[in-house]
């Protein structure tokens, strides 16, 4: 009679590949580190994105005014030659980038090992806050119904024109200059993982030499 075979006898002696993890919690501890990801970009996004509103007051302060004229049946440019319409443009993008650089430096001290979660934030967080800040400029800006601002002050009388983001593509300069910053710090003051050491298989026993 033979012994029955327990699971000692059939099961391989493999050891458990690198990076295996077995044991209670570590399922949650990811859930955790994953939670804690969620919540920090979630953080840097609303903190960035409530900048855009400095951004909508400094564009209303600098932006360059495109003064206009009624003759009381239409309305003109007063300066037909004039670069006071392309420069809100040029100084919306310069102040979104120099706050671009401010928060993604900002971000960088705060999380300074790094993660997916804040550089998200970052990203996000920035496109937000350029919307808003635009659309706050518009708003606290003059009026954005030229005729009737024309007829309120009267024909030969100039005044402000709205203030105008003719180029779109300005939204991206805050996250992009962040985004760049935050790289450049990462990549010179984070130092990377050592590479893992190489595993080196064992050398088969030697035959012996009866059996050569």
């Amino acid at each position: 009679m033979t012994a029955p075979l327990t699971p000692h006898d059939h099961s391989p002696h493999l050891p458990p590949y690198p990076g295996a993890e077995t044991g209670p919690g570590t399922g949650e501890d990811r859930r955790k580190a994953v939670l804690t990801e969620v919540a920090r970009g979630a953080l840097v996004a609303l903190l960035v994105a409530v900048c855009g509103v400095a951004l909508g007051l400094l564009w209303l302060w600098l932006s360059p005014r495109v003064p206009l004229v009624s003759d009381g049946k239409a309305v003109y440019l007063k300066d037909t030659e004039g670069e006071e319409a392309i420069g809100g443009d040029g100084t919306f993008v310069l102040i979104a980038a120099g706050l671009g650089l401010l928060t993604g430096a900002a971000v960088f001290l705060r999380y300074r090992r790094g993660g997916i979660g804040p550089v998200l934030g970052l990203a996000l967080g920035g496109v937000a806050a350029s919307v808003i800040g635009w659309r706050v400029g518009v708003w606290l800006g003059p009026d954005t119904n030229i005729v009737a601002h024309a007829t309120r002050v009267g024909p030969k009388v100039v005044f402000d024109a709205p203030l105008e983001l003719r180029a779109k593509s300005a939204l991206v300069a805050w996250p992009a200059a962040a985004m760049i910053l935050h790289l450049i710090l990462t990549s010179a003051f984070i130092p990377k993982d050592p590479a893992p050491p190489k595993q080196e298989l064992p050398l088969p026993p030697p035959t012996p030499p009866d059996q050569q």
